[in-house]
């Protein structure tokens, strides 16, 4: 896609130097987009259109000048879920989420010329665990006991109700309901599920019945740019589910990862096996076994074209296929 002009001086991303920054900072700053990342580990950039401040994600600071007159501010800050939930933890991920969106919306009540677009990460776990329709953006959200998702819920609830409650007239607000992300990067997701089908270990994981929710990297960061530049995304607010049109199956997600991992069977999970992995690995199973089946409506009736809405043609994509 040919470089545009931008429409402000510049994107502030919160939270910047995790996956999804290290995927969108790039992409915006090729479409000439000045690029200001937050990051409580600033690292030096070879491209003068991205540049890193140190932020603690807990208190105001030099960086909040930065949002004075930028066109919008893009928030990924977050500790990561694929841990145990211990209690520890479970305060950790909470507190991560809802200070680093007060503090924000803190800064931007300070402005004289706000922001005129905030996008705050969320989460399509949102939803209550289904093997029904796909959930829109006015889905049912409530927690699933055989899902084991109470925690990720109220997590997720909290976050929302932090970026929307504060009034702040002058700058349009999105939740993303973010799916996962595939992208080429050692610590996607994508990565990981290949490396186990080439050790053999690419069968279905429990059942395989519970669905899955994906976007292809280049239509996140392309989704992000759809909502801050004039057009029809530019009407989108509240809410919007980031996600590719086409969830599958376990079943079916393990089958095009063996495919393109060039091996024809892969050992299934079962849940007990699940478990006892996710205890030895530190994590939940719920990051595994809740069935999330997601529809991008709001994006759909805007009228946004995905460049991969089918799983294996991203796949394909991404492994150079």
């Amino acid at each position: 896609m040919a470089a545009v002009e931008p429409l402000s001086e510049s994107i502030v991303i919160a939270g910047g130097a995790g996956m999804l920054g290290r995927l969108l900072a790039p992409w915006l700053a090729a479409h000439a987009w000045q690029v200001h990342i937050l990051s409580r580990r600033p690292l030096p950039s070879a491209d003068p259109r991205i540049q890193f401040h140190p932020w603690d994600g807990q208190t105001l600071g030099s960086w909040s000048g930065l949002l004075e007159g930028s066109h919008a501010l893009i928030n990924l800050a977050g500790r990561s879920v694929n841990c145990r939930y211990t209690k520890r933890n479970r305060a950790a991920i909470l507190a991560s989420r809802i200070r680093s969106t007060e503090i924000l919306a803190e800064a931007i009540a300070r402005c004289a010329r706000p922001p005129k677009i905030w996008l705050n990460s969320s989460t399509a776990t949102i939803y209550r665990h289904t093997f029904g329709p796909a959930w829109t953006e006015s889905g049912e959200i409530a927690a699933t006991p055989a899902a084991k998702d109470a925690f990720s819920i109220e997590v997720a609830r909290a976050w929302e109700a932090a970026f929307f409650t504060p009034t702040l007239p002058a700058t349009r607000r999105v939740a993303l309901r973010t799916a996962i992300v595939l992208a080429r990067d050692p610590e996607n997701v994508l990565t990981i599920l290949l490396r186990l089908a080439r050790l053999g270990l690419g069968g279905r994981m429990g059942d395989g019945r519970q669905w899955v929710s994906w976007i292809h990297g280049q239509d996140f960061c392309r989704a992000i740019e759809f909502l801050i530049t004039p057009g029809p995304g530019e009407s989108l607010a509240g809410p919007v589910n980031l996600a590719a049109p086409n969830p599958v199956p376990n079943a079916e997600l393990m089958r095009v990862i063996r495919k393109i991992a060039r091996r024809p069977f892969g050992l299934p999970a079962p849940r007990p096996l699940l478990e006892l992995g996710a205890l030895f690995l530190r994590t939940e199973t719920e990051l595994i076994l809740k069935s999330r089946r997601v529809s991008p409506a709001k994006l759909n009736a805007a009228d946004f074209q995905f460049l991969y809405p089918e799983l294996q043609t991203a796949v394909e994509q991404l492994r150079g296929g």
